[in-house]
């Protein structure tokens, strides 16, 4: 099966690529330009998989860290509630605007978007409501969920940026697949083929030049055959008696203009 999917990819490349040096040559600067992808892709996806390493562990330990907050909270607004009676319609009454936005923005990681969100303070110590005992507990009550809106919106940013890190990854991870399994093996083999082409026309030069030198070679040595043929039957000397000097004083008829 290998060796018919080779000869399938020799025959299709063979339909594409003009195997000559220029386009050899190509085929290196794109395999050299794909190997480098390949490993700044690997970087990023590593860094992206070690900063979601990370920010699981914080999510666990918010995660963790949320019952207990959010059980003393609930419990201060008991303990206001019982000092101070319903304090629901005084605080509705007393609060104009929210004293705490949540702001949000976005941080580069590997070349990420992440988004992140972050609880603003309008108000330092908020509206003050009640007064002796009920008031310090409202206040702290205030406190308390405070505190706990500051743990939600710090897990929900965390939440969100891991579901992006965990796309980012898994794109980052099909690219740096496609490039190691089938972008790279595939210039190679066309590089190979490209190879093997020249090659075979290199051979067929040769082939060609050392059959243009046997054919000179037997005409050259027939050529002397003929004359050492001739020369045996005594053509050396007509020959000789045929050759003139050319320093001997030789008379040449008048020429008429």
């Amino acid at each position: 099966v290998s060796t018919q999917s080779t000869g399938y990819r020799i025959t299709a490349m063979s339909k594409q690529v003009a195997p000559n040096r220029m386009v050899l040559q190509m085929l290196k600067a794109k395999r050299l330009g794909a190997k480098k992808g390949h490993g700044l892709l690997k970087k990023k996806a590593d860094a992206l998989k070690l900063r979601l390493r990370k920010m699981m562990s914080i999510i666990i330990e918010h995660k963790e860290a949320m019952a207990g907050v959010m059980s003393d909270a609930f419990f201060s607004l008991t303990e206001a509630r019982y000092v101070a009676g319903n304090i629901l319609p005084v605080v509705e009454e007393g609060v104009k605007k929210a004293t705490l936005v949540v702001v949000g923005g976005a941080e580069n990681v590997a070349g990420v978007m992440i988004p992140t969100f972050e609880q603003v303070s309008t108000q330092r110590e908020g509206v003050a409501i009640g007064i002796a005992a009920g008031g310090a507990r409202i206040k702290q009550c205030r406190e308390k969920f405070v505190a706990a809106t500051e743990l939600i919106t710090s897990l929900a940013s965390l939440q969100t940026a891991f579901v992006k890190l965990d796309e980012a990854i898994k794109v980052t991870s099909r690219r740096v697949n496609a490039l190691e399994y089938v972008v790279i093996p595939r210039i190679e083999d066309t590089i190979a083929f490209v190879l093997g082409e020249l090659d075979e026309l290199e051979r067929e030069e040769f082939f060609r030049l050392k059959m243009v030198q046997n054919k000179k070679a037997q005409r050259i040595e027939l050529e002397d055959q003929l004359l050492q043929e001739w020369m045996a039957a005594g053509g050396s000397s007509g020959r000789a008696a045929a050759t003139q000097n050319m320093i001997d004083d030789v008379v040449d008829a008048d020429i008429i203009f």
